[in-house]
């Protein structure tokens, strides 16, 4: 048997893990049924070419459906990384580092996640961003140098912390 090779990007936190979770029980539990019943009541009322509410709510369901898949596929496939206490003084998947750039006298706090945890969450950053790869296995007091194709900077880490379980 084939062992499956791990793309980075499948890396999850325990809790982009269940917000992963309870979208799938949210959208299984509360959102087709109900579009599903908007669909049957729509086709109820007879000839469907020119019926809106059951257009509307089948590219709905449709949407539903294809999430529900995505999500299954996701949280069969992606590998939660958990705290452990050898992440502890060095910048890891799922730390959160504060950071300061002198020359523009900026600061900086974000954590280091998978793609799917960036969406609605300012103060995430994906692991493959220039920024991510740049801070990775460096430690407080080490400096780490991003290049970008507009410039380079330098960002000096300040704190590093982990959500513990």
């Amino acid at each position: 048997m084939e062992k499956k090779k791990l793309i980075r990007s499948q890396l999850v936190t325990p809790e982009g893990m269940e917000r992963l979770k309870e979208e799938l029980d949210h959208l299984w539990r509360v959102e087709r049924p109900d579009i599903t019943n908007k669909v049957a009541w729509a086709a109820s009322l007879g000839d469907r070419s020119e019926n809106a509410d059951y257009h509307y709510n089948k590219k709905r369901l449709r949407e539903i459906d294809k999430r529900l898949l995505y999500l299954r596929r996701c949280i069969d496939n992606f590998k939660v990384i958990d705290y452990h206490p050898h992440m502890e003084d060095k910048v890891s998947f799922g730390a959160w580092v504060e950071i300061e750039n002198k020359e523009k006298k900026l600061k900086k706090r974000f954590r280091i996640v998978g793609y799917e945890e960036l969406i609605g969450n300012k103060d995430y950053i994906s692991m493959d961003s220039p920024m991510a790869k740049a801070l990775l296995d460096k430690k407080v007091g080490d400096e780490a140098i991003v290049e970008t194709k507009v410039a380079k900077f330098v960002w000096h880490i300040l704190k590093i912390e982990y959500t513990k379980s």
